[in-house]
């Protein structure tokens, strides 16, 4: 690949180094230069510029980026489409993250281009959060060196994968001595309920002992033929010992101490032990705190149907002091509004809705509606709906109007249908119903059109990989051979100047005011370029040659 300053004039094909306004416009890196953005760039004064330019020794790096996080990614891992050399892989299910810490460097080591960024082995994850990224550090990697990554990865277990939690129905076991206080057990049983109910499980049933053998013993045998799985013990007093009561109980009950100490702190006090194939867990005393301690580390792996022995209790020590550390959320003394510390901060997949504007008159199609006109054996609002579900976004709303009872059941399921009754007022009243049932909790919206049924669900994928506010790409829409098109992805920071449109003004009107925030997404589908007012237009389509 040549990176480097070439004079203006001979920039034409290049791949843009280094963001650079040309007049009025800013040309942001990565932008593929053509003979009109040449043109303005001369007009503005600049008389050299830097670019890159690729040769077939070359991989280009949304293709590299895409191509590796396919390779490594396992069950219950997604990958996002690339977008300026990054790929994300994002959990589908809440669990624990697996991650080939040795093969991951492996894979570091390969080229300086490739990069692969993970969360740490082990880490809970929710559905959503963001797994790993991939990211091509130039604007092409050495294509013989993503290939060679590619045939080491394949025949081989996921690298990056997520271990889910599946529903458990535990048993719980309360010693009590004499002066044991109710409030402490059932604060006891409250705190294992709530951290239970963050992994997907729940207390089958609960049994409150005297602090003996005998009784740990019996209340063992009898959760295990209720069919409870883990079985936890809480002792009324710290287990001190692998022969002290809650082991000892266990052992007379026909099962075995496998570990007993972790090099977690807190939490050093627990016991793994099992009976037969349930896993038995006796539980150390701050595990009536609903703060992080070892315990919650081996619960987890538990509710993820994951093995834990002896040896994974012991190579815990690493990352395993947990005393008053900036990562927990308050100091251990703070008090009853404590709160767990299970979850973790790496990003999430930003959390998208879609908006399919299918309200209009339909006034230049005739006597018919052009969103139930056939297209290839469906309504055209159906393709739209079904490549609008086929993505990431979440909800669909459909926001009708004209004939709105038709166009609901032409559209199909899976969408939720808003009704504008002012849509005789034009797009923008439609656009502001959809924006107006749009829950809580999203970070931005795509504004589909219900008359385009040729935009690919990859299209929509593109965009919302592309969608971060943060690095300044607020607003995004797709561009096909240097051409503008729909839909388009606004942050809901654009909230309030969306819902001020008015008439038929679309809300591209908002561009040049927010310029700085959007972000142009080269794409290979013509289909975001046209929609079917008329019936020649669809007939044209019908014939292939719109």
């Amino acid at each position: 690949m040549f990176f480097g300053p070439v004079p203006v004039r001979e920039a034409t094909g290049g791949i843009l180094g280094h963001s650079i306004s040309a007049g009025s416009e800013r040309f942001k890196k990565g932008r593929v230069l053509n003979a009109a953005d040449i043109d303005a760039l001369a007009q503005a004064g600049h008389r050299e510029i830097y670019i890159a330019r690729l040769d077939e020794t070359d991989m280009p790096e949304d293709e590299a980026a895409r191509r590796i996080a396919t390779a490594i990614a396992g069950p219950q891992a997604r990958v996002a489409a690339a977008f300026t050399g990054r790929a994300n892989l994002y959990a589908d299910a809440a669990g624990l993250v697996r991650v080939d810490r040795a093969r991951l460097d492996a894979l570091n080591e390969l080229d300086e281009a490739l990069t692969v960024a993970c969360l740490a082995d082990y880490e809970m994850v929710e559905a959503g959060q963001m797994l790993a990224t991939v990211k091509i550090i130039p604007f092409a990697a050495p294509r013989a060196v993503i290939e060679r990554a590619e045939t080491t990865l394949h025949g081989q277990p996921p690298l990056v994968q997520v271990a889910s939690f599946t529903p458990r129905r535990v048993g719980l076991v309360l010693t009590r001595v004499a002066d044991s206080k109710d409030s402490v057990l059932a604060k006891t049983e409250s705190a294992v309920a709530q951290r239970l109910a963050l992994l997907g499980s729940r207390i089958a049933e609960t049994r409150i002992v005297a602090h003996t053998e005998a009784d740990v013993a019996a209340a063992i045998a009898g959760l295990k033929t209720a069919g409870c799985s883990p079985i936890l013990v809480f002792g009324a007093s710290a287990t001190v010992d692998r022969h002290d009561v809650v082991p000892a109980g266990l052992t007379r009950a026909g099962g075995e101490v496998l570990h007993f100490g972790m090099p977690v702190d807190p939490g050093n006090l627990l016991m793994l032990g099992r009976h037969e194939a349930i896993p038995v867990v006796g539980v150390p005393g701050c595990a009536r705190s609903p703060k992080l301690n070892g315990f919650d580390w081996v619960l987890q792996r538990l509710c993820a149907g994951l093995e834990i022995g002896r040896r994974d209790i012991m190579q815990m020590g690493g990352g395993g002091l947990l005393k008053e550390i900036p990562s927990r959320p308050m100091p251990r003394d703070q008090g009853p509004h404590d709160t767990p510390a299970t979850g973790s901060a790496a990003p999430r997949r930003p959390r998208i809705a879609a908006v399919i504007l299918a309200a209009g008159l339909s006034r230049r199609f005739g006597d018919g509606h052009k969103l139930l006109a056939d297209l290839d054996g469906k309504p055209v609002i159906r393709h739209v709906v079904e490549n609008t579900l086929a993505s990431s976004a979440r909800p669909v709303l459909l926001v009708t109007g004209h004939q709105a009872e038709a166009v609901c059941q032409a559209a199909g399921a899976g969408v939720q249908a808003v009704h504008n009754p002012a849509y005789a007022e034009g797009l923008a009243s439609s656009l502001r119903a959809g924006l107006s049932a749009l829950p809580q909790g999203i970070d931005g919206v795509l504004v589909c059109l219900g008359d385009m049924p040729d935009v690919a669900p990859e299209v929509l994928e593109k965009l919302i990989a592309a969608f971060n506010p943060v690095e300044g790409r607020a607003i995004c829409l797709p561009v096909q051979g240097g051409k503008r098109g729909n839909p388009t992805l606004w942050g809901l920071q654009f909230l309030p100047d969306l819902m001020r449109l008015e008439g038929d003004a679309g809300a591209r009107s908002l561009f040049g005011p927010h310029a700085e925030w959007v972000c142009e997404v080269p794409v290979d589908n013509p289909g975001i370029l046209h929609d079917y007012d008329t019936p020649a237009m669809l007939a044209a389509r019908q014939s292939g040659k719109a």
